[in-house]
C-alpha cells in the first residue's frame, strides 16, 4: 500500500519515500513523550499561568526546554533507525548510485563478488561512526534526561 501511494506520487528512485515519512509521529515517540510530559510537575505551569503566561508561552519557555533530553532521545532513536534501514532503500531505490551505506555495505558481496571481509568490516565500522558522534554530542542532554528523573514533584 505504501509502495503504491509512493509510486503514484513519482517518488519510487527518490530519498523522497526515505525522508518525508520520518517526520511523522511513531507511536513509540508519541507515547515516550507522553510519559516524559506525564512526569513533569503541574505546578511549573501552574506558576507561569499565575504569572500571566499563556499557554503558548508555557510551552515554549518551559516545557520545551525541559522536553531537550526526550527530544534528544526520540531525534537519536529516529536518527539510528533511519541510518540503519535497509529495506526501505532496497524497496524504494533502483540506482545503485542512490544507495545507502548499509545497502552499499550489503552490495560489496553480492553485486561485485568481493570478498575482502576486512575491507568490508572496515566500511562497517566506519559506518557506525556518524552515530557514536551524534551519541556524544547528545551525551550531555541525555545526563540531564536521568538527573531530571531522580526529581520528585
Amino acid at each position: 500500500m505504501r509502495y503504491i501511494a509512493f509510486h503514484r506520487l513519482g517518488w519510487i528512485n527518490t530519498y523522497a519515500p526515505l525522508v518525508i515519512p520520518v517526520f511523522f509521529a511513531s507511536p513509540f515517540y508519541v507515547f515516550l513523550l507522553r510519559q516524559f510530559f506525564m512526569g513533569l510537575p503541574i505546578e511549573l505551569s501552574d506558576a507561569a499561568k499565575v504569572d500571566g503566561a499563556s499557554e503558548l508561552a508555557i510551552f515554549w519557555r518551559i516545557i520545551l526546554p525541559l522536553a531537550k533530553p526526550a527530544l534528544a532521545v526520540v531525534a537519536l532513536f529516529q536518527f539510528i533507525g533511519s541510518w540503519n534501514d535497509y529495506f526501505g532503500p532496497l524497496i524504494y531505490l533502483n540506482d545503485k548510485a542512490m544507495y545507502t551505506v548499509s545497502l552499499g555495505i550489503a552490495n560489496m558481496r553480492t553485486t561485485y563478488g568481493f570478498m575482502n571481509f576486512a575491507w568490508i568490516m572496515a566500511a562497517t565500522v566506519m559506518s557506525v561512526v556518524p552515530i557514536i558522534v551524534l551519541f556524544f554530542f547528545a551525551q550531555r542532554l541525555f545526563i540531564e534526561g536521568i538527573a531530571l528523573t531522580g526529581l520528585k514533584g
